[in-house]
């Protein structure tokens, strides 16, 4: 089986990747699009990709790519506590206080602020494509007093010397990661998962007053718990909206099917991205 996933190699991504698909083909690809697209054209089996952050929130080219350019059901979730080092090339980890230049995904540099703030006020720090990329740049230009907030993995991959741990703002925070597949045959590494998730995307009708408190009302007096309610734009004009919500529990034959119901008799669009098991990594 082969797996798919946001490279390059040593992203958070492919550090969940391996934490549950440790036998299986693992695949890099550059952009998250271009890793749901090999699954839509069957270049890979399964995709992985990000889907929300605890502290940045959603990933919105996740969201809007999977709700309205394929049509690939949601079969899993991984959540994976973030944990940022600060790393440079060895050549430089004596004199790493005098890095000239800091990169990393944005993400990565705003959960890191205190750090950047208290250590290397005045120091620029630049963006890249993932935490990879960034510790793959400080490899190839050992030259250059640069540094690189990325994972363990990170440095493992790249060689690189994590000079200060565990750099993050925050303890508690974690990414979600969805896999996605075409196949819709069980995933035995999540048989062992005690929670489920349903996702549905929702479009309201149009100028229709109160129709998204009639849509919250269908979930509630079914004491359907919604763990998340997120608004996304179709893309169609101002003010134009659909909605991402989570239903903490899996797809059963009543209860989500007659919310469903009643949601379409208002005049709502309803789709079910997936119902899926969902499981918590641990990282030492």
């Amino acid at each position: 089986m082969k797996v798919g996933y946001l490279g390059p190699k040593a992203t958070f991504t492919e550090l969940a990747v391996k934490k549950v698909f440790n036998t299986q083909e693992h695949l890099p690809f550059q952009t998250i699009p271009e890793c749901m697209d090999a699954v839509v054209n069957n270049d890979i089996d399964l995709a992985v990709v990000p889907l929300e952050n605890a502290l940045e929130g959603s990933v919105n080219i996740t969201l809007d790519y999977l709700t309205q350019e394929v049509d690939i059901p949601i079969v899993g979730e991984i959540t994976l506590p973030i944990k940022q080092h600060f790393m440079v090339h060895p050549a430089n980890a004596e004199n790493w206080q005098e890095v000239t230049r800091i990169y990393s995904h944005s993400h990565a540099i705003a959960q890191c602020h205190r750090f950047l703030h208290k250590q290397f006020k005045g120091v620029p720090s630049e963006s890249k494509s993932s935490t990879a990329a960034a510790a793959k740049l400080v490899q190839e230009t050992p030259e250059s007093k640069i540094a690189a907030i990325a994972n363990e993995l990170a440095a493992e991959e790249y060689g690189l010397t994590i000079v200060k741990r565990n750099i993050h703002d925050f303890d508690y925070n974690h990414t979600r990661f969805v896999v996605l597949t075409e196949k819709q045959e069980q995933l035995l590494e999540f048989s062992g998962a005690n929670y489920y998730k349903t996702t549905l995307m929702v479009t309201l009708p149009s100028d229709q007053a109160g129709a998204l408190h009639q849509v919250l009302s269908a979930f509630a007096w079914r004491r359907l718990n919604l763990s998340k309610i997120e608004s996304r734009p179709m893309k169609t004009g101002i003010g134009n909206y659909f909605f991402v919500i989570d239903i903490e529990m899996k797809l059963d034959e009543v209860l989500i099917p007659g919310a469903i119901a009643e949601m379409e008799a208002l005049g709502c669009g309803v789709k079910v991205l997936g119902s899926y098991p969902k499981i918590m990594l641990e990282l030492n």
